[in-house]
């Protein structure tokens, strides 16, 4: 799975519940709530003030060496 801005987090969190680390990395402490887990990777990135190219580039990366 490549991940990308427009990826949903609750897809994210389906596929690899391990990436939970980078979204509590940002603040995203509330991976529970629906709202949140519906939003897209640059969504939250924005609501949390943070780089959401960074963000995917970690997942990615990380999705990359579990492989």
């Amino acid at each position: 799975m490549q991940i990308t801005k427009e990826s949903i987090i609750c897809d994210v969190l389906d596929y690899a519940p391990d990436t939970a680390q980078f979204f509590f990395a940002i603040g995203m402490h509330c991976l529970g709530c629906p709202s949140a887990r519906g939003e897209s990777i640059a969504d939250a990135c924005a609501v949390h003030g943070t780089d959401a190219d960074a963000l995917i580039k970690q997942i990615n990366d990380f999705l990359a060496a579990k492989n």
